[in-house]
């Protein structure tokens, strides 16, 4: 073998090793990733505290937009200043709706007192701890538009068009392997 030939093995044999190594390395990190989500942010239906919803609406502006992402996790106890979400009361009118806004008032065994921060009222609900979702841990601003859009023909027929074209770009991408 000439020294042309071993030095080409060598140097594509040190690329091949650096790839792998980059992408063991991603893989890890994205198995750290989804096991901390799964242990600190895991959504109730799949057995954790923490509830994920889109803002609708304005009473909580300048601190939450409408098309904000909120994460909500449940704690043992709410005081006043927390932004909680809560479900309506049962017997009530809109019972079951759920709604975000700050404690001012009350407690946990004759109803907390909230109202939005755009508001100058008070809400006509006295939940109690069983009607919190819970206390507000995150905002991502705009976050949740995406996810209304996605639930729209127009944003499922983008992401068609999004995930085509990406296959499309990758198979063009990928080097032609010959036989032999």
């Amino acid at each position: 073998m000439d020294t042309t030939a071993t030095a080409t093995i060598e140097r594509t044999g040190g690329r091949g090793f650096t790839r792998r190594l980059v992408r063991a390395g991603a893989m890890t990190l994205m198995l750290i990733l989804v096991v901390a989500w799964f242990a600190l942010l895991r959504p109730s239906f799949l057995g954790g505290q923490t509830s994920y919803l889109i803002v609708s609406g304005t009473s909580m502006q300048p601190t939450l937009e409408s098309g904000d992402l909120v994460l909500a996790v449940e704690q043992r106890s709410y005081a006043v200043g927390d932004v909680v979400v809560y479900h309506v009361p049962a017997g009530q009118p809109g019972a079951g709706a759920l709604v975000i806004h700050r404690i001012v008032g009350g407690d946990a065994d004759s109803g907390y007192i909230l109202r939005g921060d755009n508001r100058d009222g008070q809400d006509p609900w006295r939940p109690r701890d069983g009607d919190v979702v819970g206390r507000m841990r995150i905002d991502v601003p705009w976050v949740g538009r995406a996810f209304v859009l996605l639930r729209q023909p127009v944003g499922i027929a983008l992401l068609a068009a999004l995930t085509t074209f990406l296959v499309a770009l990758g198979s063009a991408r990928a080097p032609a392997r010959g036989d032999g």
